[in-house]
Parts: C-alpha cells; sequence; structure tokens
C-alpha cells in the first residue's frame, strides 16, 4: 500500500503522510487511529 492509497482513503495529503512517516510533523490521535485502521494494525503498534 503506498502512501497515496492511505492518503486516498484517509482524505488527506500525501505529503502529510510523508512528513508523518519521517518524523517532519506531528500527527492528532485522531489521524493515527485512522493510519492504523488504514493497515490494520493497533494504534500502540504506530506509537512504538
Amino acid at each position: 500500500m503506498s502512501q497515496g492509497d492511505i492518503a486516498h482513503m484517509l482524505g488527506i495529503d500525501r505529503g502529510y503522510i510523508s512528513n508523518i512517516e519521517n518524523d517532519k510533523q506531528n500527527s492528532t490521535l485522531a489521524t493515527i487511529t485512522k493510519l492504523a485502521k488504514a493497515i490494520k494494525v493497533l494504534v500502540d503498534e504506530l506509537l512504538k
């Protein structure tokens, strides 16, 4: 699954996903929760 696919599923910009992934931007808990659902992992797995 690409950043573009995830961004489309969440209704956010692909660049925002990239910035989160590269630790250039923080995300809200709501976005983290949506992201976890989109990639089918638990929130705590994303925060490790």
